[in-house]
């Protein structure tokens, strides 16, 4: 990859924001940059190499970071939620339950032998997508409290359950390397934790900031980086390595300078660097010359709506339901890890990302639906504990 490359991956990522930029579309940044990255990429012009290994590296650090600054924005301290995770757990498992049998469904269906991963897929919520929306629209009451925790009860479970589901044939070891990953997290929280409260972290925060040291942000960065290393030797995805650091620094506090500082790191480079890979990488054309491919992501768009929304069954309003079932991360992985396996059929990577948008494309329309329903007056809560940063709409 040259600098006339990168500079061109930069300049089409600006098609996110542009897209965006239209308040009442409540459009997501990153889909502008999957569009951006499918123009240029396998599917479109082929001005550039999804298979190049420094873009590929360049976008696995993209990808460990926007999954760390998502895990970050999981309102883990926020008490008003704590009381809805009971009833959103038991939502979340009631959605995995119908996943299942709808999950089995489409692939005996469709005879691709990858139920397991079709399960997690439909079962999944983006808590780095719906989050934003429900800050942004100012959504309240005690159902919105509940989606939110279900959505984030959903996401760290199907984080965690995707490496399993991918490839079922290697499940222990990749058990046994997401139980390496999950303990050093747990490590670490009780570590950051220690030196928060004797003040240490403090301290090193005011010299950094007086001396322009940006020390945080390095030592953030260099353990999310050992993580994630830990996570491949595992042969783990890197995406449980950041969001399990990013619930870590979630549950800890991140300070409001150190929350500016990663949404520049990740929003204004790697991210959108990783979201044009992905988009690069896609061959939508095998969809066009294969209708069962197409059908299939067509199914699995209207099958995790299917799931999420039976829950209206149960009291949720029917647009909480369909925010709900926002999907971005999870399928986003599947489609990464899975080609680089090479455990998908052609074309089945690229149906996996059209479901996912389909459901960005119905939680937009619900998100809109339930702005006339569900706001109340008053500041859009934080997206953190500390308050600290701006929200990820990735």
């Amino acid at each position: 990859m040259s600098f006339f490359q990168l500079s061109l991956i930069a300049a089409v990522a600006l098609l996110g924001p542009l897209l965006a930029l239209p308040r009442r579309w409540h459009f997501p940044v990153v889909l502008g940059q999957l569009l951006a990255g499918i123009a240029i990429g396998r599917t479109g012009l082929g001005l550039v190499d999804s298979s190049d290994a420094t873009f590929t590296f360049v976008a696995d650090v993209g990808f460990a970071l926007v999954m760390f600054v998502a895990g970050t924005h999981v309102p883990v301290r926020d008490k008003a939620i704590r009381p809805a995770l009971g009833a959103g757990a038991l939502r979340a498992g009631i959605a995995a339950v119908l996943a299942a049998v709808v999950g089995i469904g489409i692939a005996f269906a469709f005879g691709t032998g990858h139920a397991p991963l079709y399960i997690v897929l439909l079962a999944s919520s983006s808590a780095a997508l719906v989050l934003p929306i429900v800050d942004s629209l100012r959504l309240r009451g005690p159902q919105v409290l509940t989606t939110t925790a279900q959505v984030a009860v959903a996401d760290i479970a199907c984080i965690v359950a995707l490496p399993l589901a991918v490839d079922p044939s290697n499940a222990p070891r990749a058990a046994a390397g997401a139980a390496v990953v999950a303990a050093c997290a747990a490590v670490l929280f009780f570590v950051l934790r220690w030196l928060e409260r004797n003040g240490t972290r403090a301290r090193v925060h005011a010299v950094s900031e007086d001396r322009k040291f940006a020390l945080e942000l390095r030592v953030q960065l260099a353990v999310l980086f050992a993580l994630s290393g830990l996570a491949v030797a595992g042969h783990v995805s890197i995406m449980l390595a950041g969001f399990s650091f990013g619930l870590v620094v979630a549950a800890v506090g991140e300070p409001r300078r150190l929350a500016h500082q990663l949404f520049a790191v990740s929003d204004g480079f790697l991210g959108p660097v990783f979201f044009v890979w992905l988009g690069a990488s896609l061959d939508l054309r095998a969809l066009a010359g294969s209708p069962k491919m197409l059908l299939l992501g067509i199914c699995l768009g209207l099958g995790a709506l299917l799931v999420h929304g039976s829950l209206r069954l149960l009291g949720q309003p029917l647009p909480l339901a369909v925010l709900a079932a926002s999907q971005l991360g999870v399928p986003v992985a599947a489609a990464t890890i899975g080609s680089q396996l090479h455990l998908l059929a052609t074309g089945e990577a690229a149906a996996i990302i059209l479901g996912a948008l389909i459901t960005i494309g119905a939680s937009t329309a619900a998100g809109s639906r339930a702005a006339r329903t569900l706001t109340q007056p008053g500041p859009a809560p934080a997206g953190n504990a500390s308050g600290g940063g701006p929200t990820l709409a990735a």
